[in-house]
């Protein structure tokens, strides 16, 4: 009996040891996707509470890669390292910038966009990036520009704001200068200003940022059905289907695709 009891609980343990995200994602059969609510084109909630945009597009394709549902869940900027370490979401299909730094607390993707980060402004200010060097720069809680402009900018007044929305309010109401973000992002909201003609996006780059899909570090299962997922869509036209879905030039917000999605 004990021995039994013993090779049944090694057993047990064994299982344990070789089970991974992918094991527990088939068994409840769906996915469970961090993204940022209110960041179109990339994520929007529609009025039917439905959700819709570059993400998802991806999302969906490796929920579908799985054989599972895709279940979403709304995340703020600043709180997305930290649902993926904790487990509130499988993975994170949010506008993530690929950093050494995020690197060290989550296992990033393959690029599957890449933008420049740019500034909003008013028309005729800040025309060139060392101009920004005191100026009132709005940024996203948590993003990769509220880093960079705080290591560029030492000298200068780093705002922060829960969302692209509040921030270009912000831009609106003359509480900032400029509002920093990745030129994809920037676009849209700019055609949706009211005012729309007072306002430029900068010709200048400050960084150019590839965006990665997160997992939790050690989850190497997972990772490579995400890379295989991001290349296939590369070789058989998905990918490019859906960029032109968000930012062709029949959109809202047309943008070059200047990038491949490659290993």
């Amino acid at each position: 009996m004990l021995r039994m009891f013993i090779a049944s609980l090694l057993s047990a343990i064994s299982l344990m040891a070789h089970a991974d995200l992918i094991d527990t994602i088939k068994e409840r059969e769906y996915l469970v996707v961090g993204t940022l609510p209110d960041h179109p084109p990339f994520a929007k909630r529609n009025n039917n509470n439905t959700v819709s945009g570059y993400d998802i597009d991806f999302a969906s394709i490796i929920a579908n890669k799985l054989g599972v549902k895709l279940k979403i869940q709304d995340l703020d900027p600043a709180d997305r390292i930290g649902a993926v370490k904790s487990g509130k979401v499988d993975i994170l299909v949010a506008t993530f910038t690929k950093t050494l730094e995020r690197e060290r607390e989550v296992s990033c993707s393959l690029g599957y966009f890449v933008s420049a980060q740019k500034v909003l402004t008013r028309k005729g200010q800040f025309q060139t990036a060392e101009s920004l060097a005191n100026a009132r720069i709005g940024v996203s809680k948590g993003g990769t520009g509220e880093n960079t402009s705080r290591k560029l900018y030492p000298k200068a007044s780093i705002i922060t704001f829960a969302d692209i929305p509040e921030a270009s309010q912000a831009l609106a109401q003359s509480r900032i200068d400029v509002f920093m973000a990745d030129e994809a992002a920037l676009v849209g909201r700019l055609n949706a200003m009211p005012n729309k003609s007072l306002y430029e996006i900068s010709n200048y780059a400050i960084t150019t940022e590839s965006f990665a899909i997160a997992t939790k570090l050690g989850e190497k299962r997972l990772m490579n059905l995400i890379n295989e997922s991001l290349i296939e869509s590369e070789q058989n036209g998905e990918a490019t289907k859906i960029f032109n879905r968000w930012f062709g030039p029949q959109t809202s917000t047309p943008f070059p695709r200047t990038f491949r999605i490659q290993g």
